[in-house]
């Protein structure tokens, strides 16, 4: 698989598995859970923001923010239409960018000044990652709570929507 494809692939599971995600975080109880329910939806909001921010950088806009969490927290239902919106634009990026321009060296700024140099890929790997990242600590914040959690990993996503994966047969996808 191709660096493009595999890419493709792995925001099509973060598209997924966020949605599995913030449906589960619906479970919180808005007043046993206040505290850990307000952390939970900070830290997605986080990763949501840093999304936002290197989808500015790869498209060479601004992105406005200021820093990477800002105070403001936004209510779940709210955080979860952002968290997909923000999933289908990189969807819809990673439809039209081209294996020469995941290579190319992009310059950029963090949010505190700090200046950056990361190619496409690498910035694309990052959004992956760091949502994944905040994702497990929201499970772990979840899990003390007693809270389901959804069976959300990659080779999860991968038996469920490419089913000739279950054959144990190996096939053209």
């Amino acid at each position: 698989m191709s660096a493009l494809g595999l890419l493709r692939t792995l925001f099509n599971y973060q598209a997924w598995a966020n949605d599995e995600f913030l449906e589960k975080m619906e479970d919180f109880d808005p007043e046993l859970h206040r505290k850990q329910q307000h952390a939970a939806v900070r830290l997605i909001n986080h990763s949501y923001v840093v999304a936002q921010i290197f989808a500015a950088h790869l498209s060479g806009a601004p992105h406005n923010f200021s820093t990477d969490n800002p105070l403001e927290t936004p209510a779940l239902c709210d955080l979860r239409v952002a968290v997909a919106t923000s999933g289908r634009w990189y969807l819809e990026y990673l439809e039209t960018v081209t294996p020469e321009q995941l290579n190319e060296l992009v310059p950029f700024s963090f949010t505190d000044g700090d200046r950056g140099y990361m190619s496409r890929e690498e910035m694309l790997t990052h959004v992956i990652v760091h949502g994944n990242y905040h994702r497990g600590e929201v499970g772990r914040i979840m899990a003390q709570l007693s809270l389901a959690l959804p069976w959300d990993t990659f080779a999860v996503y991968l038996h469920q929507t490419e089913a000739w994966r279950r054959r144990q047969t190996v096939e053209a996808a």
